[in-house]
Protein backbone atom coordinates (compact mmCIF):
# COMPACT_ATOMS: atom_id res chain seq x y z
CA UNK A 1 0.00 0.00 0.00
CA UNK A 2 1.30 3.00 -0.92
CA UNK A 3 -0.20 6.69 0.86
CA UNK A 4 0.35 10.22 0.52
CA UNK A 5 -0.05 12.80 2.81
CA UNK A 6 -0.21 16.27 2.80
CA UNK A 7 -0.14 18.82 5.17
CA UNK A 8 1.45 22.11 6.21
CA UNK A 9 2.10 21.03 9.54
CA UNK A 10 5.61 18.63 9.66
CA UNK A 11 4.83 17.15 13.01
CA UNK A 12 2.02 15.77 11.58
CA UNK A 13 3.37 14.64 8.32
CA UNK A 14 6.21 12.48 10.09
CA UNK A 15 4.35 11.40 12.87
CA UNK A 16 1.52 9.65 10.56
CA UNK A 17 4.64 8.33 8.75
CA UNK A 18 6.27 6.46 11.20
CA UNK A 19 3.05 5.43 12.19
CA UNK A 20 2.40 3.72 8.71
CA UNK A 21 6.23 3.04 8.48
CA UNK A 22 5.56 0.35 11.47
CA UNK A 23 2.19 -0.85 9.44
CA UNK A 24 4.29 -1.90 6.81
CA UNK A 25 2.73 1.02 4.39
CA UNK A 26 4.74 2.99 2.59
CA UNK A 27 4.14 7.04 2.89
CA UNK A 28 5.18 9.95 0.87
CA UNK A 29 4.99 13.34 2.21
CA UNK A 30 3.80 16.59 0.75
CA UNK A 31 4.18 19.79 3.00
CA UNK A 32 1.97 21.95 0.63
CA UNK A 33 -1.41 21.25 -1.91
CA UNK A 34 0.73 22.14 -4.76
CA UNK A 35 3.76 19.79 -4.15
CA UNK A 36 1.11 17.05 -3.64
CA UNK A 37 -1.09 18.23 -6.80
CA UNK A 38 2.36 17.89 -8.40
CA UNK A 39 3.05 13.95 -6.76
CA UNK A 40 -0.66 13.00 -7.29
CA UNK A 41 0.62 13.96 -11.39
CA UNK A 42 3.61 11.80 -11.38
CA UNK A 43 2.98 9.02 -9.30
CA UNK A 44 1.02 6.35 -7.96
CA UNK A 45 -0.76 6.45 -4.50
CA UNK A 46 -3.67 3.87 -3.32
CA UNK A 47 -4.97 6.61 -1.13
CA UNK A 48 -3.77 10.50 -0.39
CA UNK A 49 -4.91 12.17 3.01
CA UNK A 50 -5.08 15.74 2.48
CA UNK A 51 -5.42 18.85 4.79
CA UNK A 52 -8.00 20.71 4.06
CA UNK A 53 -6.14 23.86 4.80
CA UNK A 54 -2.94 24.45 3.63
CA UNK A 55 -0.83 27.50 1.43
CA UNK A 56 -0.74 28.00 -2.00
CA UNK A 57 -3.39 25.42 -2.56
CA UNK A 58 -5.64 23.65 -0.52
CA UNK A 59 -6.75 20.41 -0.03
CA UNK A 60 -10.31 21.31 -1.43
CA UNK A 61 -8.35 22.73 -4.99
CA UNK A 62 -6.02 19.44 -4.83
CA UNK A 63 -9.48 17.44 -4.65
CA UNK A 64 -11.36 19.34 -7.16
CA UNK A 65 -8.23 19.06 -9.49
CA UNK A 66 -7.86 15.30 -9.08
CA UNK A 67 -11.65 14.91 -10.65
CA UNK A 68 -10.84 17.12 -13.22
CA UNK A 69 -7.72 15.28 -14.38
CA UNK A 70 -9.08 12.12 -13.87
CA UNK A 71 -6.57 10.73 -11.06
CA UNK A 72 -8.34 7.86 -9.79
CA UNK A 73 -7.22 7.92 -5.93
CA UNK A 74 -9.80 7.93 -2.97
CA UNK A 75 -8.98 10.82 -0.95
CA UNK A 76 -9.18 11.51 3.32
CA UNK A 77 -9.31 14.98 4.43
CA UNK A 78 -8.24 16.07 7.63
CA UNK A 79 -9.01 19.27 9.24
CA UNK A 80 -9.35 21.72 12.17
CA UNK A 81 -12.45 21.59 14.35
CA UNK A 82 -13.37 24.74 13.03
CA UNK A 83 -13.42 23.43 9.53
CA UNK A 84 -16.31 20.75 9.35
CA UNK A 85 -18.42 22.66 7.42
CA UNK A 86 -15.96 22.86 4.53
CA UNK A 87 -14.96 19.39 5.35
CA UNK A 88 -18.63 18.62 4.51
CA UNK A 89 -18.82 20.19 1.52
CA UNK A 90 -15.18 18.54 0.62
CA UNK A 91 -17.36 15.71 1.11
CA UNK A 92 -19.78 15.72 -1.34
CA UNK A 93 -17.36 17.05 -3.83
CA UNK A 94 -15.74 13.65 -3.88
CA UNK A 95 -13.56 12.92 -0.67
CA UNK A 96 -14.28 9.74 0.29
CA UNK A 97 -13.99 10.66 4.45
CA UNK A 98 -13.44 12.98 6.50
CA UNK A 99 -11.44 13.03 10.07
CA UNK A 100 -11.04 16.03 12.63
CA UNK A 101 -7.91 17.13 14.06
CA UNK A 102 -6.18 15.43 16.23
CA UNK A 103 -6.24 12.77 14.64
CA UNK A 104 -7.18 9.07 15.97
CA UNK A 105 -4.48 7.08 14.22
CA UNK A 106 -6.18 4.16 14.66
CA UNK A 107 -9.15 5.28 12.62
CA UNK A 108 -7.43 6.54 10.17
CA UNK A 109 -5.78 3.32 9.33
CA UNK A 110 -8.80 1.41 9.99
CA UNK A 111 -10.31 4.21 7.10
CA UNK A 112 -8.03 3.92 4.35
CA UNK A 113 -7.34 0.17 4.55
CA UNK A 114 -11.53 -0.21 3.83
CA UNK A 115 -10.55 2.26 1.03
CA UNK A 116 -7.93 0.37 -0.47
CA UNK A 117 -9.92 -2.72 -0.03
CA UNK A 118 -12.76 -1.12 -2.15
CA UNK A 119 -10.97 0.05 -4.57
CA UNK A 120 -9.36 -3.04 -4.90
CA UNK A 121 -13.24 -5.02 -5.38
CA UNK A 122 -13.92 -1.49 -7.14
CA UNK A 123 -11.53 -2.29 -10.18
CA UNK A 124 -12.21 -6.13 -10.61
CA UNK A 125 -15.95 -5.45 -10.62
CA UNK A 126 -15.17 -2.71 -13.27
CA UNK A 127 -12.72 -5.18 -15.42
CA UNK A 128 -14.90 -7.53 -15.15
CA UNK A 129 -17.65 -5.23 -17.37
CA UNK A 130 -15.13 -3.08 -19.69
CA UNK A 131 -14.97 -6.44 -21.74
CA UNK A 132 -17.06 -6.52 -24.34
CA UNK A 133 -19.72 -9.54 -25.02
CA UNK A 134 -18.42 -10.49 -27.99
CA UNK A 135 -14.96 -11.22 -26.79
CA UNK A 136 -16.91 -14.06 -25.14
CA UNK A 137 -19.24 -15.58 -27.97
CA UNK A 138 -19.06 -19.10 -28.75
CA UNK A 139 -18.81 -19.76 -31.96
CA UNK A 140 -20.30 -22.39 -34.38
CA UNK A 141 -23.51 -24.12 -35.79
CA UNK A 142 -21.86 -27.93 -35.26
CA UNK A 143 -24.93 -30.26 -32.96
CA UNK A 144 -22.79 -29.95 -30.13
CA UNK A 145 -21.91 -26.48 -30.02
CA UNK A 146 -25.92 -26.19 -29.75
CA UNK A 147 -26.22 -28.87 -27.55
CA UNK A 148 -23.86 -26.49 -25.24
CA UNK A 149 -25.71 -23.32 -25.84
CA UNK A 150 -28.86 -24.53 -24.74
CA UNK A 151 -27.48 -26.30 -21.38
CA UNK A 152 -25.98 -22.63 -20.94
CA UNK A 153 -29.52 -21.53 -20.88
CA UNK A 154 -30.30 -23.95 -18.39
CA UNK A 155 -28.00 -23.75 -15.75
CA UNK A 156 -27.89 -20.17 -15.99
CA UNK A 157 -30.85 -19.58 -14.27
CA UNK A 158 -29.51 -22.11 -11.45
CA UNK A 159 -26.61 -21.62 -9.08
CA UNK A 160 -25.57 -25.55 -9.19
CA UNK A 161 -21.89 -26.06 -9.50
CA UNK A 162 -20.83 -26.49 -13.33
CA UNK A 163 -17.62 -28.37 -14.28
CA UNK A 164 -16.88 -27.52 -17.91
CA UNK A 165 -14.09 -30.12 -19.09
CA UNK A 166 -12.14 -29.94 -22.49
CA UNK A 167 -8.68 -29.64 -24.13
CA UNK A 168 -6.41 -26.43 -23.78
CA UNK A 169 -7.78 -23.75 -26.05
CA UNK A 170 -11.31 -25.37 -27.02
CA UNK A 171 -12.90 -22.52 -24.63
CA UNK A 172 -13.64 -23.35 -21.67
CA UNK A 173 -13.43 -19.63 -19.99
CA UNK A 174 -15.72 -18.54 -23.02
CA UNK A 175 -18.68 -20.78 -21.97
CA UNK A 176 -17.99 -20.17 -17.93
CA UNK A 177 -18.46 -16.29 -19.08
CA UNK A 178 -21.66 -17.15 -21.00
CA UNK A 179 -22.99 -19.36 -17.89
CA UNK A 180 -22.24 -16.03 -16.06
CA UNK A 181 -24.35 -13.83 -18.58
CA UNK A 182 -27.22 -16.08 -18.78
CA UNK A 183 -27.66 -15.91 -15.01
CA UNK A 184 -29.16 -13.16 -12.61
CA UNK A 185 -25.69 -12.28 -11.52
CA UNK A 186 -24.79 -10.72 -14.83
CA UNK A 187 -24.42 -7.35 -12.65
CA UNK A 188 -22.02 -8.45 -10.48
CA UNK A 189 -18.16 -9.15 -11.14
CA UNK A 190 -17.07 -12.26 -12.90
CA UNK A 191 -13.53 -13.31 -11.37
CA UNK A 192 -11.64 -16.00 -13.20
CA UNK A 193 -8.57 -17.50 -11.91
CA UNK A 194 -5.85 -20.47 -13.50
CA UNK A 195 -5.01 -22.42 -10.48
CA UNK A 196 -2.62 -23.84 -12.07
CA UNK A 197 -0.58 -21.04 -13.03
CA UNK A 198 -0.46 -20.00 -9.37
CA UNK A 199 2.23 -21.17 -7.11
CA UNK A 200 0.76 -23.62 -4.29
CA UNK A 201 1.87 -21.45 -1.79
CA UNK A 202 -0.09 -18.40 -2.95
CA UNK A 203 -2.99 -20.13 -3.69
CA UNK A 204 -4.72 -20.41 -0.17
CA UNK A 205 -3.66 -16.89 -0.03
CA UNK A 206 -5.29 -15.93 -3.18
CA UNK A 207 -8.46 -17.57 -3.31
CA UNK A 208 -9.51 -17.33 0.73
CA UNK A 209 -7.09 -13.77 2.02
CA UNK A 210 -5.25 -13.13 4.81
CA UNK A 211 -4.86 -11.59 7.46
CA UNK A 212 -1.97 -8.88 8.58
CA UNK A 213 0.74 -11.06 10.15
CA UNK A 214 -0.92 -14.11 8.95
CA UNK A 215 3.11 -15.06 7.89
CA UNK A 216 5.81 -13.88 6.78
CA UNK A 217 5.47 -10.75 4.40
CA UNK A 218 2.04 -10.29 5.21
CA UNK A 219 2.21 -6.98 5.99
CA UNK A 220 -1.62 -6.19 5.57
CA UNK A 221 -4.86 -7.50 5.14
CA UNK A 222 -5.50 -9.34 1.69
CA UNK A 223 -9.38 -9.80 0.33
CA UNK A 224 -9.20 -12.98 -1.19
CA UNK A 225 -11.45 -13.66 -4.60
CA UNK A 226 -14.11 -15.50 -3.16
CA UNK A 227 -15.04 -12.51 -1.04
CA UNK A 228 -13.74 -10.17 -3.99
CA UNK A 229 -16.60 -11.62 -6.28
CA UNK A 230 -19.39 -11.19 -4.39
CA UNK A 231 -22.67 -11.76 -5.46
CA UNK A 232 -21.33 -12.57 -8.86
CA UNK A 233 -19.27 -15.76 -10.17
CA UNK A 234 -15.48 -17.29 -9.29
CA UNK A 235 -14.23 -19.51 -12.23
CA UNK A 236 -11.40 -21.86 -10.80
CA UNK A 237 -9.58 -23.24 -14.56
CA UNK A 238 -7.51 -26.11 -14.15
CA UNK A 239 -9.16 -27.31 -11.23
CA UNK A 240 -7.13 -30.31 -11.25
CA UNK A 241 -4.16 -29.00 -10.08
CA UNK A 242 -5.10 -27.57 -6.52
CA UNK A 243 -3.42 -29.21 -4.30
CA UNK A 244 -4.99 -31.70 -1.78
CA UNK A 245 -4.87 -29.85 1.34
CA UNK A 246 -7.14 -26.85 -0.33
CA UNK A 247 -9.18 -29.32 -2.16
CA UNK A 248 -10.58 -30.05 1.62
CA UNK A 249 -11.19 -26.24 2.22
CA UNK A 250 -12.59 -25.84 -1.17
CA UNK A 251 -15.40 -28.30 -0.11
CA UNK A 252 -15.95 -27.00 2.91
CA UNK A 253 -16.84 -23.87 1.16
CA UNK A 254 -18.96 -25.26 -1.27
CA UNK A 255 -20.58 -27.39 1.45
CA UNK A 256 -20.95 -24.49 4.31
CA UNK A 257 -21.02 -21.65 2.08
CA UNK A 258 -17.93 -19.59 4.38
CA UNK A 259 -14.76 -18.82 4.13
CA UNK A 260 -12.14 -18.25 6.61
CA UNK A 261 -9.03 -15.75 5.89
CA UNK A 262 -5.98 -17.42 6.73
CA UNK A 263 -5.03 -15.84 10.18
CA UNK A 264 -8.35 -14.70 11.14
CA UNK A 265 -10.69 -15.96 13.38
CA UNK A 266 -13.98 -15.63 12.24
CA UNK A 267 -16.23 -17.19 9.12
CA UNK A 268 -17.35 -15.12 6.53
CA UNK A 269 -20.35 -15.81 4.32
CA UNK A 270 -19.95 -16.15 0.80
CA UNK A 271 -22.92 -15.20 -1.71
CA UNK A 272 -20.41 -16.31 -5.28
CA UNK A 273 -21.53 -19.11 -7.41
CA UNK A 274 -18.24 -21.36 -8.42
CA UNK A 275 -17.52 -22.61 -11.70
CA UNK A 276 -14.59 -24.93 -12.44
CA UNK A 277 -13.01 -26.30 -15.34
CA UNK A 278 -10.13 -28.53 -16.05
CA UNK A 279 -8.56 -30.14 -19.12
CA UNK A 280 -7.66 -33.22 -17.28
CA UNK A 281 -9.39 -36.94 -16.64
CA UNK A 282 -10.99 -35.81 -13.31
CA UNK A 283 -12.40 -39.29 -13.11
CA UNK A 284 -8.98 -40.78 -13.76
CA UNK A 285 -7.08 -38.58 -11.27
CA UNK A 286 -9.76 -39.81 -8.37
CA UNK A 287 -8.69 -43.15 -8.86
CA UNK A 288 -5.40 -42.18 -8.61
CA UNK A 289 -5.85 -40.61 -5.53
CA UNK A 290 -4.75 -37.35 -6.75
CA UNK A 291 -8.43 -35.39 -6.45
CA UNK A 292 -11.21 -36.18 -4.00
CA UNK A 293 -13.87 -37.93 -5.03
CA UNK A 294 -16.09 -35.99 -2.15
CA UNK A 295 -15.01 -32.74 -3.97
CA UNK A 296 -15.43 -34.23 -7.50
CA UNK A 297 -19.10 -34.97 -7.05
CA UNK A 298 -19.92 -31.41 -5.59
CA UNK A 299 -18.13 -29.79 -8.87
CA UNK A 300 -19.88 -32.11 -11.45
CA UNK A 301 -22.91 -31.30 -10.26
CA UNK A 302 -23.61 -30.38 -14.15
CA UNK A 303 -20.78 -31.07 -16.34
CA UNK A 304 -19.97 -29.51 -20.05
CA UNK A 305 -17.51 -30.99 -22.23
CA UNK A 306 -16.57 -28.95 -25.16
CA UNK A 307 -15.45 -30.93 -28.67
CA UNK A 308 -11.86 -30.19 -29.82
CA UNK A 309 -11.85 -28.15 -33.00
CA UNK A 310 -10.90 -31.17 -34.91
CA UNK A 311 -14.31 -32.85 -34.06
CA UNK A 312 -16.54 -30.06 -35.24
CA UNK A 313 -14.41 -28.90 -38.60
CA UNK A 314 -17.62 -27.20 -40.15
CA UNK A 315 -17.42 -24.39 -37.54
CA UNK A 316 -13.47 -23.77 -38.70
CA UNK A 317 -15.05 -21.20 -41.25
CA UNK A 318 -17.22 -19.55 -38.91
CA UNK A 319 -14.60 -19.64 -36.14
CA UNK A 320 -11.62 -18.00 -38.44
CA UNK A 321 -14.07 -15.41 -40.00
CA UNK A 322 -15.02 -14.44 -36.42
CA UNK A 323 -11.04 -14.38 -35.40
CA UNK A 324 -9.78 -12.22 -38.49
CA UNK A 325 -11.89 -9.61 -37.31
CA UNK A 326 -10.63 -9.52 -33.85
CA UNK A 327 -7.28 -9.93 -34.75
CA UNK A 328 -7.52 -7.30 -37.55
CA UNK A 329 -8.80 -4.67 -35.10
CA UNK A 330 -6.57 -5.39 -32.23
CA UNK A 331 -3.55 -5.55 -34.50
CA UNK A 332 -5.05 -1.97 -36.06
CA UNK A 333 -4.76 -3.14 -39.94
CA UNK A 334 -7.20 -3.45 -42.68
CA UNK A 335 -9.78 -6.33 -43.03
CA UNK A 336 -8.14 -9.22 -44.39
CA UNK A 337 -9.80 -12.21 -45.82
CA UNK A 338 -9.04 -16.26 -46.51
CA UNK A 339 -8.44 -17.07 -50.09
CA UNK A 340 -11.00 -20.39 -50.91
CA UNK A 341 -7.57 -22.27 -50.92
CA UNK A 342 -6.59 -20.93 -47.49
CA UNK A 343 -9.57 -21.95 -46.02
CA UNK A 344 -9.20 -25.05 -47.37
CA UNK A 345 -5.65 -25.61 -45.89
CA UNK A 346 -6.48 -24.51 -42.37
CA UNK A 347 -9.42 -27.93 -43.04
CA UNK A 348 -6.65 -29.73 -43.22
CA UNK A 349 -5.19 -29.02 -39.84
CA UNK A 350 -5.42 -31.46 -36.74
CA UNK A 351 -5.75 -28.25 -34.39
CA UNK A 352 -4.05 -29.59 -31.34
CA UNK A 353 -4.57 -26.67 -29.69
CA UNK A 354 -7.70 -26.03 -30.28
CA UNK A 355 -9.15 -22.76 -30.93
CA UNK A 356 -6.26 -20.84 -29.57
CA UNK A 357 -3.99 -22.31 -31.77
CA UNK A 358 -6.27 -21.46 -34.66
CA UNK A 359 -6.29 -18.07 -33.98
CA UNK A 360 -2.21 -18.12 -33.31
CA UNK A 361 -2.18 -19.44 -36.57
CA UNK A 362 -4.52 -16.38 -38.09
CA UNK A 363 -2.39 -14.00 -36.35
CA UNK A 364 0.52 -14.56 -37.91
CA UNK A 365 -0.78 -14.92 -41.33
CA UNK A 366 -2.12 -11.70 -40.61
CA UNK A 367 1.11 -9.96 -39.96
CA UNK A 368 3.04 -11.96 -42.84
CA UNK A 369 0.33 -11.18 -45.33
CA UNK A 370 0.81 -7.84 -47.26
CA UNK A 371 -2.23 -7.45 -49.51
CA UNK A 372 -6.05 -8.05 -48.34
CA UNK A 373 -6.32 -11.50 -49.18
CA UNK A 374 -4.29 -14.38 -46.85
CA UNK A 375 -3.04 -17.00 -48.94
CA UNK A 376 -1.76 -20.25 -48.31
CA UNK A 377 1.86 -19.58 -47.77
CA UNK A 378 0.62 -16.98 -45.06
CA UNK A 379 -0.62 -20.25 -43.27
CA UNK A 380 2.11 -22.15 -41.16
CA UNK A 381 1.18 -25.47 -39.86
CA UNK A 382 2.72 -27.92 -38.27
CA UNK A 383 3.67 -30.40 -40.91
CA UNK A 384 3.01 -33.59 -38.44
CA UNK A 385 -0.48 -32.60 -38.00
CA UNK A 386 -1.48 -32.17 -41.86
CA UNK A 387 -3.45 -34.67 -42.71
CA UNK A 388 -2.51 -36.12 -46.50
CA UNK A 389 -4.46 -35.96 -49.45
CA UNK A 390 -4.34 -37.33 -52.86
CA UNK A 391 -2.49 -35.35 -55.70
CA UNK A 392 -5.40 -33.85 -57.45
CA UNK A 393 -7.54 -33.75 -54.84
CA UNK A 394 -10.43 -30.44 -54.75
CA UNK A 395 -8.46 -29.02 -51.91
CA UNK A 396 -6.02 -27.38 -54.16
CA UNK A 397 -8.49 -25.93 -56.73
CA UNK A 398 -11.18 -24.68 -54.54
CA UNK A 399 -11.95 -20.97 -56.17
CA UNK A 400 -15.46 -20.44 -54.82
CA UNK A 401 -17.50 -21.01 -51.85
CA UNK A 402 -19.48 -23.83 -53.58
CA UNK A 403 -15.88 -25.53 -54.00
CA UNK A 404 -15.21 -24.82 -50.60
CA UNK A 405 -18.37 -26.85 -49.60
CA UNK A 406 -17.61 -29.52 -51.47
CA UNK A 407 -13.76 -29.61 -50.36
CA UNK A 408 -15.14 -29.40 -46.82
CA UNK A 409 -17.59 -32.51 -47.67
CA UNK A 410 -15.07 -34.50 -49.52
CA UNK A 411 -12.28 -33.98 -46.67
CA UNK A 412 -15.01 -35.49 -43.96
CA UNK A 413 -15.85 -38.66 -46.12
CA UNK A 414 -12.12 -39.23 -46.54
CA UNK A 415 -11.44 -38.95 -42.58
CA UNK A 416 -14.11 -40.75 -42.16
CA UNK A 417 -13.56 -43.90 -44.55
CA UNK A 418 -16.65 -43.01 -46.88
CA UNK A 419 -18.86 -43.54 -43.52
CA UNK A 420 -21.72 -40.87 -44.34
CA UNK A 421 -23.31 -41.53 -40.75
CA UNK A 422 -19.83 -40.16 -39.07
CA UNK A 423 -19.29 -37.16 -41.73
CA UNK A 424 -22.32 -35.70 -41.52
CA UNK A 425 -22.33 -35.74 -37.69
CA UNK A 426 -18.84 -34.13 -38.34
CA UNK A 427 -20.06 -31.16 -40.57
CA UNK A 428 -23.06 -30.77 -38.53
CA UNK A 429 -25.54 -31.19 -41.17
CA UNK A 430 -27.66 -34.23 -41.20
CA UNK A 431 -27.76 -37.11 -43.22
CA UNK A 432 -29.95 -36.24 -45.55
CA UNK A 433 -28.46 -32.85 -46.26
CA UNK A 434 -25.30 -34.28 -47.33
CA UNK A 435 -26.72 -37.39 -49.57
CA UNK A 436 -28.13 -34.49 -51.33
CA UNK A 437 -24.52 -32.23 -51.38
CA UNK A 438 -23.05 -35.40 -52.42
CA UNK A 439 -25.56 -36.18 -55.52
CA UNK A 440 -25.13 -32.17 -56.01
CA UNK A 441 -20.99 -32.10 -55.88
CA UNK A 442 -20.84 -35.46 -57.82
CA UNK A 443 -18.84 -37.59 -55.23
CA UNK A 444 -20.54 -40.39 -55.54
Amino acid sequence: MRVLIADDERNIRETLKRIFLLEGIEAVTAPDGITARDLLAEERFDVAILDLKMPGMSGQEVLEWTLEEGVLVPIVMISAHGEIPDAVQALKSGARDFLEKPLDTDLLLQKIRTLVEEERRKQVWEASRRIEPKEYSLIGKHPRIEEIRSLILKVGGTDSTVLITGETGTGKEIVARQIHAASSRKEEPFIGVNVGALPHTLIESELFGHEKGAFTGADCRKIGLFELAGAGTLFLDEIAEMPLALQVKLLRVLQDRKIRRIGGNRDIPIRARILSATNRNLEERVRQGEFREDLFYRLNVIRIDIPPLRERKSDIPLIAEYLLVRICKRLNVGAKRLSSQSLAKLLSYEYPGNVRELENILERAVILSEGREILPDHIELKESRIMEEPKGTVLSGATRLEDLERASIELALRRQGGNRTKAAKELGISRRTLQYKIKKYGLD
